[in-house]
């Protein structure tokens, strides 16, 4: 009996160690989200031996290979392949097999597939032989923490809506072939990483936040003088700035950041002396200033004398470093005269003063004029809200606002619109016919975390067209036993009013059930998607304010004046009695004015 106690209780403590039997599953979307991964990713060995009956979310995490679920969804992707990279290659290769993916391989739709895992913080996709520029739809990952696309041949620019991925705290691009100048990331506040390097992105210097630990842009095309607003930055530890082409003195504070611990800024052209007065940081351990034209004596702080630090100085023009591993001095006299910027001369200096004063004048009239267009606007305000209705459709997408009237009052004037009134419809998207399957592709199949609000005449969802645009989707359900006539004739009538300063339509989609008697006919309307906030928001928002300087803000009065023209001469029957005032007014990116919630054309209630 002893024993068998024994025996019982050596079984129990075996059992309790043991790891659990898995139970969860992998939800079926993102199973076969994986699986076509597998497939577009040309199934790299890190991918292979996967089969129906894989447990996706208890595969143990290899080098190569790393899922993590979270409530049956996965939240961290990280695939290592064997693919070599741009660095480790002779510049004029050419994008084949084995060294990328095939000529078949589509990035667009390989972002397009993997976007789908809405809840991913981590995603890492390494030496994969991916190629082709990067797809704006990059930012459809909206929760996404750490981003990792090293060691791959994606090329082109960094594609802007990089910056709107508010969640970010980790970027790695190094090592692929992007070009070009990167977004403003300033607004990236998490962001505590950013790896660039071994690119050729320049020649202007990445706009980023103070909050950064770690800053590489090594080996690029930066052509600039050190910015000065790295003074700001007290949390960065790491700063690479290494072959590059900066130019101009060496700053100082930079040994003083009270953070930094590591400092590489060899292979530049960065000349002149340091003052002998900088100080270092007590944190500072690596400081590589070789191979630049600097002249002089090192500070004590990272001098000769400096025992509790590395320091590279070789190849330079110092006379405090060891002679037979510096240049004579007249080397980086002459190599910083042919990289410094030429002085003006006194011609020039005059000439920029009546330049300055010309400047001037133009900008007090603009201002006048600004005026003048300010004081028409409020008036038109004024006269719009005394016939303000209760009926119009808010542009905004708000779903209880969702109502379609024609305007009461003729514009016979308008039934030909002049060329001149045309233009400003240039350089919006094309109103076009959605497929069905193109609005279920924009909003992921309308999952529930793309649906913006809904109300009694359907619903609102976020989502993305294939070029990466971002829209609002309106979901608009009929249902009568006729479908309505002229219906097609209130669309072509929509589809009209395009103008650059109003919020346009992009296009829609029809889909009609048959249930006899009656017709089931759901109508998705896309919308431009306008969330750069309102002009009221700017102007009372400190952090926004900043954006409208008087040449914005006068900038912004002539669009409503154009937008309000537009309404109201453009399209036959002009649209009057718009609910205009500073709620309706959105900037977009370019803080360009839009109207919204202006009367559509349209003579039935959807």
């Amino acid at each position: 009996m002893k024993n068998f106690w024994v025996c019982s209780s050596l079984l129990f403590v075996i059992i309790s160690l043991l790891p659990p039997i898995p139970t969860a599953q992998l939800t079926p979307s993102e199973s076969r989200i994986l699986f076509q991964v597998q497939k577009l990713l040309e199934y790299p060995p890190a991918l292979q031996g996967w089969s129906n009956w894989t447990n996706f979310c208890y595969l143990p995490p290899t080098s190569s290979l790393k899922i993590v679920c979270t409530s049956n969804r996965i939240t961290e992707l990280t695939v290592v392949g064997n693919k070599t990279s741009p660095s480790h290659l002779p510049q004029n290769f050419a994008i084949s097999q084995p060294t990328t993916l095939s000529r078949s391989f589509s990035i667009d739709s390989f972002f397009t597939t993997v976007t789908k895992l809405s809840n991913l913080k981590v995603l890492s996709l390494v030496s994969l032989g991916l190629w082709g520029p990067l797809p704006a739809k990059i930012n459809r990952f909206w929760s996404l923490e750490q981003l990792n696309i090293s060691s791959n041949f994606i090329s082109g620019s960094v594609p802007p809506s990089l910056a709107s991925m508010k969640n970010l705290r980790s970027i790695n691009l190094a090592d692929n072939l992007f070009s070009g100048s990167v977004p403003d990331l300033k607004g990236l506040a998490l962001l505590e990483e950013i790896n660039l390097g071994n690119n050729h992105i320049g020649p202007a210097f990445p706009s980023l936040g103070n909050s950064l630990v770690s800053l590489i842009l090594r080996n690029n095309s930066v052509r600039s003088e050190i910015p000065k607003m790295l003074t700001s930055f007290d949390q960065l530890q790491q700063l690479d700035l290494s072959y590059n082409k900066f130019v101009g003195p060496m700053p100082s504070f930079l040994f003083s950041l009270p953070s930094l611990q590591y400092l590489n800024l060899a292979q530049n052209q960065l000349s002149g002396a340091l003052s002998l007065n900088t100080t270092c940081s007590a944190k500072l351990q690596v400081v590589d200033v070789s191979q630049n034209l600097l002249i002089g004596k090192l500070p004590s702080c990272i001098g000769s004398k400096s025992s509790n630090r590395t320091v590279l100085d070789s190849w330079n023009c110092l006379s405090s470093g060891v002679s037979k591993y510096q240049h004579p001095y007249r080397f980086c006299q002459k190599e910083a005269l042919a990289v410094k910027p030429p002085a003006k001369t006194p011609e020039e200096k005059e000439e920029s003063k009546i330049k300055i004063g010309v400047v001037l004048g133009i900008i007090g009239g603009i201002v006048g004029v600004a005026g003048v267009i300010g004081l028409l606007i409020l008036v038109i305000i004024k006269k719009a809200g005394d016939r303000k209705t209760e009926d119009t459709f808010d542009s905004r997408y708000q779903p209880e606002k969702f109502t379609f009237r024609a305007s009461q009052m003729p514009n016979s004037d308008a039934r030909h619109v002049p060329q001149m009134m045309r233009l400003p419809t240039l350089g919006l998207p094309p109103y076009r016919v959605f497929t069905l399957e193109e609005i279920e592709d924009a909003t992921n199949n309308f999952d529930a975390s793309n649906l913006m609000g809904e109300g009694s005449q359907g619903q609102v969802y976020r989502g993305w067209v294939r070029d990466g645009a971002g829209v609002l989707v309106k979901c608009v359900k009929l249902k009568q036993k006729h479908m309505p006539q002229n219906f097609v004739q209130n669309v072509e009538a929509l589809s009209k009013l395009r103008h650059r300063h109003l919020v346009s339509v992009l296009g829609h989609c029809t889909v009609t059930y048959q249930d006899p008697p009656n017709t089931a006919i759901t109508v998705f309307i896309v919308f431009e998607n306008i969330s750069n906030g309102s002009l009221r928001d700017h102007l009372t928002d400190w952090r926004k304010k900043d954006w409208l300087k008087w040449p914005q803000r006068m900038a912004v009065t002539i669009g409503i004046a154009r937008g309000v023209q537009f309404l109201h001469t453009g399209v036959a029957p002009g649209v009057f009695g718009n609910n205009l005032k500073m709620d309706n007014i959105l900037l977009d990116e370019s803080v360009s004015a839009k109207i919204s919630n202006y009367n559509l054309p349209f003579q039935v209630r959807i």
